[in-house]
């Protein structure tokens, strides 16, 4: 399922620039996996390609849009319009993806009202108003941490069922929500293990030397 957006952003790629047919191993490039991966994962979506001719990269995008959402734009309603909120806002990837921004909405009064993305940012006590009017499904909290739970709340309650938080907190949520963490810090820190594994590994391997 990871693999499978990576799959079609590839894809949208490839048919944007007017590529008919793709080959495993060509998307398996695109996607940093190895082509087996790929035969293997689209066997499940029952996708086949053709023997010396590959997958037909329209079809393909179809199969995976289906997978991932039914093909239908999910609207999105980010919560918390500060420096990260405004950067969401503007990140084309969601549209291409199927996930339109169509809602805004904060508690700071010097941000409501302001017109940032193309949409202008209503108060959060107005959030299941927001949601209703814009059909939105999906979720976005980009407030400061000790307001993620708070947000989460007024998310569950206006009617949102699939929740992307970012802020640098744990939030709970009710077992019917679907939540995803993106903790950008935590992200870095394992990156900084990492780095600082291997300056001791080559440290040693000096010393050995």
């Amino acid at each position: 399922m990871a693999r499978l957006p990576v799959y079609l952003r590839g894809l949208i790629e490839l048919a944007e620039s007017g590529v008919d047919t793709v080959s495993s191993v060509e998307l398996a490039d695109l996607a940093g996996v190895n082509a087996a991966n790929v035969r293997k994962d689209l066997s499940f979506l029952h996708a086949h390609g053709t023997r010396g001719v590959g997958y037909q990269v329209d079809h393909l995008i179809g199969e995976i849009s289906l997978a991932l959402g039914g093909g239908e734009p999910s609207p999105v309603v980010i919560v918390g319009i500060g420096n990260l909120g405004r950067a969401l806002s503007r990140y084309d990837g969601f549209v291409a993806g199927g996930f339109p921004v169509a809602g805004l909405v904060d508690a700071d009064p010097a941000v409501v009202g302001k017109r940032i993305g193309g949409r202008v940012v209503r108060p959060v006590d107005q959030l299941a108003e927001v949601v209703a009017e814009s059909g939105c499904t999906v979720g976005i909290i980009a407030t400061p941490s000790a307001s993620a739970q708070e947000a989460a709340d007024q998310l569950t309650a206006a009617g949102i069922l699939s929740i992307l938080n970012f802020a640098p907190a744990v939030v709970h949520v009710p077992e019917h929500i679907d939540l995803r963490q993106v903790d950008l810090a935590t992200e870095l820190q394992i990156l900084g293990y990492h780095q600082h594994r291997r300056l001791l590994e080559r440290a040693a391997a000096l010393a050995t030397g």
